[in-house]
């Protein structure tokens, strides 16, 4: 394959519209995005049409700062990329479609992503990947173990069997009246508490890999309610830091267990969790202590951006996996389905 491979990737999933240009399925020329949290968090969550219509104000520009910046012109190019699914269906379709438009009018392959390979592959962009590896994903609509053989090789082998990890983040705030989206303001109000609660910790005596996170949310909304009913002042820092206790003791058991089953030494913590402190530093530190070899992306690399996207779309164009004009938008695509 001829050297330098420029993408235009596009991403609008849910709350962020993104564009970026990636060279060579890891250099980046440009990472554009335009996040809407702000408009909907006093709501308390993201509101699927107003996500839409934020999109469809927001993407043309998007792209263009992203030519802008990246310094180049559509005939530059070598493909357009967008995330396919999973995601709100309607937001999904705004991206879809501006990128079928460009693609046509710009004579350009049309790649669709997985959104969720899209995270794991936000790895690439500061080193290559090593195989086999098991990546952890971990974001407001996901919790899964995926091992991988080679580049876009996909088998689920863990995964929630309720709430995924991050709504379960976005809940437990809610009910200590704590701003959306919930997974960083526990984070960083957990720093000053401590896990006096022990709050239980799903699954982690059954013998599998999935997921659970249902039981854990239930006990602290139960605990909190018995804790009023008593006109007990309960310490929110407290349960904040014990519900994050849990929830790391649980991925890191699971995870750990995972890479020993599999005689696995490389893996991937992605998806917008990963951006949480206390995990990051479990891992990091489990991971020195047992000779793994962790990649955990940037920040603002773990959150919904277009640059995971175009790091992707490099391996599906080697693969000649492209769509033509009647791709349309899927709420839910299996990653199995990625497998090549």
């Amino acid at each position: 394959m001829s050297k330098d491979i420029k993408i235009l990737a596009i991403e609008t999933s849910c709350d962020e519209t993104a564009a970026s240009v990636i060279q060579n399925g890891h250099e980046i020329l440009s990472n554009v995005v335009v996040s809407q949290i702000e408009s909907h968090k006093r709501f308390g969550g993201v509101v699927p049409e107003v996500a839409s219509r934020h999109h469809v104000e927001a993407i043309t520009h998007v792209i263009d700062q992203a030519l802008k910046d990246a310094e180049l012109e559509p005939s530059d190019l070598t493909a357009v990329a967008v995330t396919e699914g999973p995601g709100l269906i309607g937001a999904l379709l705004i991206g879809i479609n501006a990128a079928k438009t460009f693609a046509f009018v710009h004579d350009l392959p049309l790649i669709p992503v997985h959104h969720i390979a899209g995270h794991i592959y936000a790895a690439q962009l500061e080193k290559p990947l090593v195989f086999p590896l098991i990546s952890l994903v971990v974001s407001g609509g996901h919790t899964e173990l995926i091992y991988m053989k080679n580049h876009m090789s996909f088998e689920i082998i863990g995964e929630t069997r309720d709430d995924a990890v991050g709504e379960a983040f976005d809940k437990v705030a809610r009910v200590i009246d704590l701003p959306y989206p919930g997974g960083p303001h526990i984070d960083k109000l957990a720093q000053t508490g401590e896990d006096t609660f022990d709050f239980p910790r799903g699954l982690m005596k059954e013998d599998t890999f999935d997921f659970s996170f249902s039981g854990l949310k239930s006990a602290v909304i139960n605990k909190l309610h018995n804790y009023n009913q008593k006109g007990i002042e309960v310490n929110k820092s407290d349960v904040a830091a014990s519900f994050q206790a849990s929830v790391t003791d649980v991925l890191t058991a699971k995870t750990f267990a995972a890479l020993k089953e599999y005689n696995v030494e490389n893996l991937i913590i992605a998806g917008g969790v990963a951006g949480n402190s206390e995990l990051r530093s479990r891992f990091t530190e489990m991971c020195e202590e047992k000779k793994v070899n962790l990649q955990i992306p940037q920040l603002k690399f773990c959150t919904d951006n277009a640059a995971m996207i175009g790091a992707a779309a490099y391996h599906l164009y080697e693969k000649n996996h492209l769509a033509d004009l009647k791709l349309n938008g899927r709420n839910f695509i299996d990653i199995e389905e990625y497998t090549f």
